[in-house]
């Protein structure tokens, strides 16, 4: 997991991503796979209320401290396995984010079916992954970074592995790429 210096070169403004997805007040939402929280802060200055899931203890943990530094009450902070994800809820959520993770998932319908069960009707979905393109072109502070090219996904293949299972959720067709920065593709939609 990269340093927090990181992220604030990769995303100086994660407010601004989650608006741009879809992210609104009244809604109960999950960072799904959170790491070290940099989009769980901002997620709760917005959500009515937060689950922080992560496999990862140290990274959980780190989540937590960033929330608690800042004041935050309304996140919850699960460890727990993300195919599991309707388990680690009291229930439906509104909204579900997972950024920079998608494309590791080795089982993404799998995965997908359990989002879209722990989704409320018309809940939202927004992925957030690198471009397609070679490692060596998403350079940050000088690095190139990210996932191995043969990981990236373009936001048809993210769509095609979400649906593969999942087929009732429908409403894929209408999901629009949105491009946050240059070496990122976020994609919302709603289940």
């Amino acid at each position: 997991m990269p340093t927090a210096g990181w992220w604030d070169a990769l995303w100086p403004n994660p407010a601004g991503v989650l608006e741009a997805v879809g992210l609104r007040r009244d809604m109960a939402a999950i960072d799904l796979c959170c790491g070290d929280g940099w989009f769980t802060l901002p997620m709760s200055k917005v959500a009515a209320s937060v689950v922080a899931i992560d496999i990862d203890r140290n990274m959980l943990e780190a989540a937590r401290d960033r929330l608690a530094a800042a004041g935050a009450t309304n996140c919850e902070f699960v460890e727990g396995d993300a195919y599991e994800l309707a388990r680690h809820m009291r229930g439906p959520a509104d909204f579900v984010l997972m950024a920079n993770a998608f494309h590791g998932v080795p089982d993404q319908p799998r995965l997908a079916d359990a989002i879209a069960k722990a989704l409320k009707p018309a809940g939202r979905l927004a992925v957030v992954n690198w471009h397609q393109r070679r490692r060596e072109e998403t350079t940050i502070l000088g690095e190139p970074r990210g996932p191995k090219g043969e990981l990236r996904m373009s936001p048809e293949q993210t769509i095609a592995s979400i649906k593969r299972e999942a087929s009732y959720l429908q409403a894929w067709s209408s999901c629009r790429p949105i491009t946050t920065r240059s070496s990122w593709n976020a994609l919302e939609n709603v289940l």
